[in-house]
């Protein structure tokens, strides 16, 4: 098995929703089409994986031991903050990007505020039903979860997952990646406008049926 199973392999398997495209996994994984392709066909000579109408796991133990592998790799090789926004999807319960990771992702990676490589929590809107299987998949990988960001000092690496509990979710997706709503997103950077005006304005200009009226020059930076 681990032969076929490779990194990449586990990855495929772990991303994929039945009757999932091999271009839609590509796109969960943040992955070019042909390595996914390749990983694929590997897995379906293997009888891991069928397509036909769409990709399907064909045994849930498969989908265990990819969890294993990738976690067992975490451990040798810390998450990079890309790997940490594909991480979320290998779990088997609903999230959503919240916050400034909303704003990140809505804005398509264009406005980035408030983190460093060495201090960068992620904010993850998750089901209060969810929280302790969310802990207990993170910290397989290393990751140190909260419910609000905790000071670098207090923290073993860099990384850190933010959980929002939720009584239930409203989900969207943008390039791959699940997100709540943009309306909601919206109104969390109205009430944060300082930090967040440049970033309306560019939803402003990214989005054609938004009409926000909100203006923005890099020299009002500078402004006192």
């Amino acid at each position: 098995m681990y032969e076929v199973l490779d990194d990449t392999a586990a990855q495929v398997i772990l991303a994929i929703e039945s009757g999932d495209s091999i271009r839609r996994v590509a796109q969960h994984l943040h992955t070019p089409y042909e390595t996914v392709r390749q990983a694929v066909n590997r897995l379906e000579d293997a009888g891991y994986v069928s397509y036909d109408d769409g990709l399907t796991v064909v045994d849930e133990r498969v989908r265990d031991a990819a969890r294993e592998l990738v976690a067992a790799s975490a451990g040798v090789s810390p998450p990079t903050i890309e790997e940490s926004y594909v991480i979320p999807q290998f779990g088997a319960w609903p999230f959503a990007f919240t916050r400034i990771d909303a704003v990140y992702v809505w804005t398509q990676g264009g406005y980035q505020v408030g983190r460093e490589p060495d201090d960068y929590p992620l904010f993850l809107a998750v089901r209060e039903q969810d929280i302790d299987a969310w802990e207990t998949f993170f910290e397989s990988f290393g990751l140190h979860t909260a419910f609000e960001r905790q000071p670098r000092d207090e923290l073993d690496g860099p990384l850190q997952i933010v959980l929002e509990p939720r009584a239930s979710l409203d989900i969207e997706h943008v390039e791959g990646y699940p997100v709540i709503p943009r309306a909601e997103t919206i109104e969390y950077m109205r009430e944060n406008y300082a930090q967040f005006q440049s970033a309306l304005a560019m939803l402003d200009r990214m989005y054609e049926d938004l009409d926000l009226g909100v203006t923005y020059r890099e020299t009002e930076r500078a402004q006192p």
